[in-house]
């Protein structure tokens, strides 16, 4: 499981939802989520380093880059390049790239598990001293895939601190560390194909 994608699609599901809802006692809820987003996916970009251990399932870190809807990621086994258009998916285990068109969600198995109607969410959030614990939960959750989501946001500059999912059986949280908004080039986002010159590349564009 590529769980860099998962967390793509919470955010971008968080900001989406909260722009459309109009319930009052969400007002602030939304305004905090709204402002995450735009700092993590707006025009002037992000980077973060980012780990999770589910025990004795799952286990990775990596570091990722957003700007818009680009996004870079690499870890040990995997990496990826995506531009706004193409999605290279780097597998090294199995010396692979994977071509797709940026936005299918076949480039990650599990993706199709974690997409909601994006009215099908409840927001609110709490205060922690130096933090906001902002939530958003299922309001239908299916039997697999996510029943709510838990962000933990430092209240001085809004940055993410961690990320709590709750699926059927367990609970895992990303932790988020050495983050930074704005000043992305999109050169990074460009695709390094000499550095997989001896790899097999496989074209998955429609």
């Amino acid at each position: 499981m590529r769980l860099i994608y998962i967390i793509t699609l919470l955010f971008c599901l968080s900001g989406r939802t909260l722009a459309a809802t109009n319930e009052p006692a969400q007002t602030d809820a939304r305004e905090l989520f709204d402002k995450v987003f735009d700092m993590v996916f707006g025009p002037e970009g992000s980077s973060f380093t980012y780990s999770v251990n589910i025990v004795g399932l799952y286990k990775t870190q990596g570091d990722a880059v957003y700007k818009d809807k680009k996004i870079t990621y690499n870890e040990k086994r995997f990496a990826a390049w995506e531009d706004g258009k193409v999605a290279y998916m780097v597998d090294r285990r199995e010396k692979k790239v994977d071509i797709h068109d940026f936005d299918d969600d076949k480039k990650d198995k599990y993706l199709s598990m974690f997409k909601y109607d994006v009215n099908n969410f409840a927001y609110s959030y709490k205060d922690k001293g130096d933090y906001y614990e902002l939530t958003a939960k299922v309001k239908n959750s299916k039997f697999f895939g996510i029943r709510y989501v838990t962000a933990l946001i430092r209240k001085d500059n809004l940055h993410p601190v961690s990320l709590s999912i709750k699926l059927a059986f367990i609970t895992t949280t990303v932790q988020v560390t050495n983050f930074r908004s704005g000043g992305i080039d999109d050169s990074v986002f460009v695709f390094p194909k000499n550095q997989y010159k001896d790899y097999k590349f496989i074209d998955h564009r429609k």
